[in-house]
């Protein structure tokens, strides 16, 4: 039973962001509000980055939920897991908690109010706050057995500083900032910033091993050293 729901949840979760990112390519060509600059596309937001990693992990879960093959599904499902421990429950809970932290704070710094006539209410909680629970029904329905500590966590590092770079380097092709709060500080700042941003994106990979701990048990959630 728990195997048909899990192939369920997994078709769902897909089309669900397959949805979502086929809503936002469709605004392509619209008139852009004040806040967003053609410079890199979407591509420049880790918002839409995260969409399509969530996407690619619950692709591969279903593919992984239909094979037979038991070799093929034994590697599969280790990409599946490390994709999963490393980088979609990491960066999507980053992105909820974030993005809404600042947005109490001060909506203007992270999504400004121009936006709301350019995408819908349900949009931004699409992008923003579903993911969240969906990521956590997957930690429920399905046990995922991480890397050792320090290996995920220099993944992690690794595409944390990608991204910077990519954010950082637009900024100096353009003279604009990805995200308009990183215009108030000044070169200590954003990397103060940025720094801050790896511990949280680093608690929420260890949130994830622990929750995993929790559903789970250790023996089926991590491996052997740690």
């Amino acid at each position: 039973m728990i195997a048909k729901v899990r192939i369920v949840y997994h078709i769902t979760a897909f089309s669900w962001y397959a949805f979502i990112i086929k809503s936002l390519a469709a605004k392509d060509g619209e008139k852009l509000p004040p806040g967003i600059f053609e410079y890199g596309g979407p591509w420049k937001y880790l918002t839409f980055l995260n969409l399509l990693l969530q996407m690619v992990f619950f692709g591969m879960a279903v593919v992984n939920d239909l094979q037979t093959g038991k070799n093929t599904v034994k590697g599969l499902n280790k990409w599946k897991d490390l994709i999963f421990s490393v980088l979609a429950f990491p960066v999507g809970m980053f992105v909820v908690l974030l993005f809404w932290v600042i947005f109490s704070y001060d909506r203007q710094l992270v999504y400004p109010e121009s936006l709301d006539a350019f995408f819908p209410l349900w949009m931004n909680h699409a992008m923003h706050t579903v993911v969240m629970p969906i990521l956590l029904g997957e930690i429920l329905l399905q046990h995922h057995v991480y890397p050792k500590t320090k290996n995920g966590l220099a993944a992690l590092g690794v595409v944390g500083l990608a991204y910077m770079g990519w954010v950082i380097f637009i900024y100096l092709a353009v003279g604009l900032w990805v995200y308009p709060l990183l215009g108030l500080l000044n070169t200590s700042g954003v990397l103060g910033l940025f720094l801050l941003n790896m511990t949280v994106v680093t608690i929420m990979y260890l949130l994830g091993r622990t929750l995993n701990y929790c559903v789970w048990g250790k023996g089926k959630t991590v491996t052997k050293n740690k």
